[in-house]
């Protein structure tokens, strides 16, 4: 026998007996294949023929990196031991999550605008007019910022610049439509449905298209909505294609923002050191107490976009002492911190998921702490039961008052509704927004946080601990944001 080919199928030994190996490391009694448990077969057509998948972590989503668990604290000093606190030190441990690597940007934002515009813009314009970033935000009574107002968001020259101009309310409306367009082309490109292009949707009726458009909770949740089924589209009982559901593990959970505590604990990346602990001596996303690079070939190099002192936006022209940029920076000018996020510190501040409370810290819960659970559930038609879809081709949901926990054991004496103010019955309590206003409450279930410092604070907002608010529904230009995605399954698992 030829030499090679006796190598060969040794070779082809050793990888069997390596995998069986690997596949040995769980209990032979937990499997896929037979039940431990009842003894049937799983995937057997002449039984009851039950799909039983091995639980792994999903894939990584695009433009993501895995941000892994752990135990950090939250609310940590900063530099400025005078200035106001509205944190708190304490210990609390995050589940394992994604997390977008850059700041989401104008050429993201104008291919979801172009999208909604496409599909739908012909007969309703309302509806993507809507979308748009408010571009006035760059507009000052007193300095000439035109150029921007038009500009900005539109010109190739700031395509992979951060969007800004964009409210809490935009942002999550936006990572609902990713949501759909990424599994959409899961589903396509899979072979698991066949469903319409964007050019397909295009040539319907608006209400046809509202019927017609991908939406992922419209997949799961009406059987009416049944896309045409693709070759490898997963079979029932009877051998008749049906739709992927959570047990296939094929889609995606969904986008969504970071919660504070995520944002936070993914800004300061507490990786173990050669010691195993965590390192020591930061206040800013990156090692160190300063805002500038120390190493001998970057030396005095800034390491992030804000501003050094008042009027000082970029520091001297062509010198070490600038950050090279006035205004907001492109979304990887700068080194990414130890997770492998940029622009943690700087550049733009970011839209979180949480509910502002000054008292936050002193409340949250140790594990996945968050405010702002509104357990929501689908928004039936009164009449035929079904599922309702709202003007997007999206499920609407609803809630039992008793469900909104925004408010849920809210120590914070100045944001209650319950304080009985002067002529407050006269007024409607969800259009009092200004500040200076001393009947309306500055904080309410409407109130967002922001975190991480822009292009225009000073240093002291770099620092990942410190939090500031506005209502959802307003924007600035300084504050953008980043998606973020809940992993599944154990920390020990691996990634496909």
């Amino acid at each position: 026998m030829n030499f090679k080919i006796i190598v060969s199928k040794v070779f082809v030994v050793l990888v069997v007996l390596s995998l069986a190996a690997c596949q040995s490391s769980r209990n032979a009694d937990l499997n896929t294949n037979i039940s431990a448990l009842t003894g049937w077969n799983y995937f057997d057509f002449n039984t009851t023929y039950f799909e039983a998948h091995e639980g792994t972590l999903s894939q990584q989503p695009r433009s993501m990196v895995p941000i892994k668990g752990g135990t950090f604290t939250i609310g940590q000093m900063d530099e400025y031991v005078t200035a106001p606190r509205n944190n708190q030190q304490r210990t609390l441990s995050v589940s394992s999550f994604f997390m977008d690597k850059y700041e989401v940007t104008n050429i993201a934002w104008r291919e979801y605008v172009h999208w909604n515009r496409t599909v739908f813009g012909d007969e309703r314009k309302d509806l993507v007019d809507v979308l748009l970033p408010d571009t006035t935000v760059w507009r000052d009574e007193m300095a000439y910022n035109e150029p921007y107002v038009r500009y900005y968001y539109s010109h190739p020259t700031y395509s992979f610049y951060p969007v800004v101009g964009v409210s809490w309310d935009q942002a999550s409306a936006y990572c609902q439509w990713r949501t759909d367009r990424v599994n959409e082309q899961i589903l396509v490109l899979g072979q698991y449905a066949k469903l319409p292009s964007v050019k397909d949707l295009a040539a319907m009726s608006y209400e046809e298209a509202r019927a017609a458009v991908f939406s992922t909770e419209k997949y799961f949740n009406i059987p009416e909505y049944a896309p045409d089924r693709g070759s490898k589209s997963p079979v029932d009982l009877n051998k008749n294609p049906r739709k992927l559901n959570d047990a296939d593990g094929i889609l995606l959970i969904g986008y969504r923002l970071p919660s504070e505590a995520e944002w936070e604990y993914a800004a300061f990346a507490p990786i173990a050191g050669e010691d195993g602990m965590p390192k020591e001596g930061k206040i800013y996303p990156w090692s160190g107490f300063q805002p500038r690079d120390l190493s001998p070939q970057n030396r005095t190099k800034l390491l992030a976009n804000f501003t050094r002192g008042k009027g000082d936006m970029a520091g001297v022209a062509f010198g070490n002492n600038s950050d090279h940029y006035v205004l907001t920076a492109p979304v990887d000018a700068y080194s990414p911190n130890d997770f492998g996020l940029y622009n943690m510190a700087g550049n733009v501040n970011e839209w979180v998921l949480d509910v502002y409370r000054e008292t936050t810290y002193e409340e949250m819960a140790e594990y996945n702490p968050y405010r702002g659970n509104i357990y929501s559930r689908l928004d039936l038609d009164p009449v035929t039961g079904l599922p309702q879809i709202d003007e997007y081709g999206r499920l609407k949901i609803t809630y039992d008052p008793e469900d909104d926990k925004r408010d849920f054991r809210d120590g914070d004496k100045s944001s209650s509704f319950d304080i009985d103010y002067p002529l407050v019955e006269s007024r409607n309590k969800d259009e009092l927004k200004d500040p200076s206003d001393v009947l309306a409450p500055l904080v309410n279930n409407e109130t967002r946080v922001y975190k991480g410092g822009s292009w225009k604070d000073p240093i002291y907002w770099l620092n990942p601990s410190t939090r500031r608010f506005m209502q959802q529904d307003e924007c600035s230009n300084t504050v953008g944001f980043r998606c973020a995605m809940s992993q599944l399954g154990t920390e020990g698992q691996n990634l496909k």
